[in-house]
This record gives C-alpha cells, structure tokens and sequence, in this order.
C-alpha cells in the first residue's frame, strides 16, 4: 500500500494494535463466540469452517482463540494426518465425510480437502488426471453438502513472502515451536511461486456462490485473528440466548462422611508451590 493510499483510508494496516485494545477486543469477540455456539446448538445448525493458507501464515493461532472458550462437543477441529494407504485407494473425498457435523455442531477443518490443490499438487503427491479430477468435482461436492443444510465457510490466511521468512526463522529460535517446522514445511518455503500458482488455480475453480472463499491479510496476526473472527460471527446470524442469571441456593449442611487417611492417596509431588 503507498504512503498516498494509508493517508487516504487514515490507517496504516502494518501498524499493530496495542495489547491492551487487542485482548479487550478478542473478549469481546469470544464472548459473541459462545453466543452462536448456544444459538447453532439451539437451532441444529450445522456448520464447516475451512482454513487454508501458506505454511506459518496463522491458521492454527486463530483457530486457538476460536475454540478456546467453546464446549469441543459442539465445535470441533478437524486436522488430519497424511492419509494411510487404504485412504489413498479410496474416493478422495471419503476421509473427509465422517468429519462432517451433525445437528448443532460446527467442525473447524484445519486444512482440508484442498490438500490436493496445494501440498499434493506441488509436491507432486497426486497425478494431473486426480488434481483436475479434483477441480471438476470439489464444486459440485459442496455444492451438494450446502443443499443438504450444511453452511459452508472458507477462509484462505495470505501471508507475505517476507512475512512468512520471519516466522520460519522465529521458529527455528524458540524450542516449543520448532515442531511446527516439518521437511514438507522447509520444502514448501523453496516453492513459493509453485504454491502461488495453485492457489490461483484453487480458486479459479472453487471460489463458487455457493461456498465463495474469504482471503484474510495475516501479515499481522492480531489482526488476522480479531479480522477472521469478527467476519466468521457476521456469517452466522444469531440470537443472544444468554440464560438469566443463576443465583446459587445456600449448600445444606454436609453430613455423614468422613474423609479416608490422605496417606492412603498418592498426590502429585508438590515441586511447585508458593514459598
């Protein structure tokens, strides 16, 4: 963006939002969360949310503040490993279907079926024959889950080439995140156009009515998550069904139990503990 185009809409999209705005903001967003989550309960609604993108671009860490205040019996992450061999010799988009939702349920996919539009395509993993294969029937399989009440939403995170460098480097500095580093993630950072190039083509063929994809700028994580998460709420209309609040009686007396030796338990050791 040029120096003219930041002073004309008033902001700088590089210019981070301080810490204290930003977790005021997520609060609030969470707690909108656990209002749809009540309302796609309430009405049986079910819901796949697709989160595609580049290697380090910010999927998992929005994914974190989505799900971290939700009950995992209505709102799931779907992350699948490689598929195994008889996965492979099935239909391709059978693996994926167990995963869907029932009633009153939303899936997160952290990747998905367009694994075949990206790692498999560029590290050769699939044929040309299965990769178009793949373009020509992927809109119509969603189209066909979209008519049969299941919603359908599609976010692509896009990072920066610079961007995404700086993270890889991040990671090879911090011990609790150098597992995020696999040989299919180094051997992603050499293929750069490779990777641009399928992502066009994805969406050329996928970016349908039906199932449309939502690009979200990831260069700043902060405001990627609040970004994402704001425009995921406006997806969904709901209804604020917030119980009233609950008063809690006085606890009747607690009789007629007598606690066991607590030398007859094993507790943890306590190598922690305030001095």
């Amino acid at each position: 963006m040029t120096k003219k185009a930041k002073k004309a809409n008033g902001r700088d999209p590089n210019k981070k939002i301080p810490n204290s705005l930003y977790e005021k903001e997520l609060k609030r967003l969470q707690i909108e969360l656990v209002k749809l989550q009540e309302w796609i309960k309430h009405e049986g609604l079910r819901v796949v949310v697709i989160f595609e993108g580049r290697d380090a671009a910010g999927k998992g860490g929005t994914i974190k503040r989505i799900t971290e205040p939700l009950n995992p019996r209505i709102c799931r992450v779907v992350a699948l490993p490689a598929p195994t061999d008889r996965e492979k010799g099935q239909w391709y988009f059978q693996r994926y279907v167990p995963h869907l939702p029932t009633t009153g349920e939303m899936v997160i996919f952290d990747r998905s079926w367009y694994n075949r539009t990206g790692v498999e395509r560029v590290m050769g993993f699939c044929t040309d024959e299965e990769y178009r294969e793949f373009l020509r029937t992927c809109p119509e399989f969603e189209r066909m889950l979209v008519r049969s009440g299941i919603q359908i939403i599609k976010y692509w995170f896009s990072v920066s080439d610079e961007e995404q460098e700086r993270r890889f480097q991040s990671r090879l500095a911090e011990p609790t995140k150098r597992w995020k580093l696999s040989p299919m993630d180094l051997e992603s950072r050499k293929r750069w156009v490779a990777y641009s190039k399928a992502k066009d083509d994805m969406f050329a063929h996928t970016d349908i009515k039906q199932a449309p994809w939502f690009v979200v700028r990831s260069d700043v994580k902060k405001h990627a998550r609040l970004n994402c998460i704001s425009h995921l709420l406006g997806q969904i209309p709901y209804q604020d069904l917030t119980p009233d609040p609950i008063v809690l009686e006085e606890r009747p007396p607690q009789e007629g139990y007598v606690r066991p030796p607590m030398e007859d338990q094993t507790f943890v050791p306590e190598i922690h503990h305030q001095i």
